[in-house]
């Protein structure tokens, strides 16, 4: 029914982002990022919004027990609208574009869909999922299918290499960072984004690239042990680029590190060594992982690949 990267409204004028395709007690795991202030949408930091939402509707407070984490939800019957990534591309380009940011759009999807991308398979999330772009706005887009998303990827290097798009400027990079306010140095934090191609310039505005498993997540329920950092080896990298992101790693008893931050998105990469700091959590049946992301903004912990 609902897919991470969906938009949530209610009557209320919240627009909330949804993190998880798994119900909770019929209600929609999400984040608020938006809130209606006289007619005007206006974005909401976490921290901003948890407060937002305690001193106006602690009803969509939530503490996800599968999760062990504190976030938001929405029960099925206060959604008023659902924002559809896949419904609102297919709108946005079977209709004359309204301003700059939907040309950009249109021109970016016209260029991938003449190299042969099926954009049945690629929606339209962010602000311009539910109209709330400005002429500064990035362009946000999402595959639902592995393949789609590899071959996006592959299409982004080919299409920058070729002089299509354009690689992120230095400027670019540096305000890209200090919004994901990484763990990581600026160097380290540029090293390990340009080597992913799933972020390129089309006319000067950016645009980014993600994936949404298709697979359902577990429902085995974790909780949290302690914090933890280590450096061990990635055995499995096929959920890389996934939500939540997940790499197998060679541990005796971790079995993976799982990502609910995009910044750590298609981190690492099969046989690379990497350096996780996280919490270690432990599931129902004994099987114990570590997550960065545990919060939004995700402070103190990372994931990096070490050098030989």
């Amino acid at each position: 029914m609902f897919k991470p990267k969906d938009f949530l409204e209610t009557a209320e004028g919240l627009l909330f982002a949804v993190v998880s395709a798994q119900l909770e007690q019929d209600k929609c795991l999400c984040f608020l990022r938006y809130v209606k202030h006289n007619g005007q949408w206006r974005k909401y930091a976490t921290d901003d919004a948890n407060v937002f939402l305690q001193q106006n509707y602690p009803e969509y407070l939530h503490y996800s027990q599968q999760l062990d984490a504190e976030l938001h939800a929405v029960e099925l019957h206060r959604v008023s609208q659902h924002h559809c990534p896949r419904r609102r591309l297919h709108n946005l380009l079977t209709q004359p574009p309204d301003d700059e940011v939907e040309q950009d759009l249109y021109q970016l999807a016209q260029l991938l869909f003449n190299h042969k991308l099926d954009l049945t398979q690629v929606g339209i999330t962010g602000s311009l999922l539910a109209a709330v772009h400005n002429t500064r706005s990035d362009i946000d887009l999402v595959c639902y299918e592995h393949a789609t998303f590899e071959q996006a990827r592959a299409l982004i290097e080919h299409l920058v290499n070729q002089g299509w798009l354009s690689a992120l400027s230095e400027a670019d990079w540096h305000e890209s960072y200090q919004r994901r306010d990484s763990e990581l140095s600026f160097t380290e934090y540029v090293w390990h984004e340009q080597r992913k191609f799933n972020k390129a310039v089309i006319n000067g505005r950016k645009f980014d690239l993600s994936l949404v498993n298709s697979a359902p997540m577990s429902t085995e329920r974790y909780h949290k042990l302690s914090a933890i950092k280590l450096r061990c080896q990635v055995l499995d990298d096929s959920q890389a680029f996934a939500y939540p992101a997940q790499l197998g790693l060679n541990h005796p008893e971790i079995t993976s590190v799982v990502s609910f931050t995009a910044t750590y998105n298609g981190q690492a990469f099969y046989g690379e060594t990497v350096e996780i700091a996280g919490l270690l959590e432990q599931s129902e049946s004994g099987q114990k992982r570590i997550v960065v992301g545990s919060s939004r903004e995700a402070k103190g912990e990372y994931i990096k690949v070490i050098h030989a």
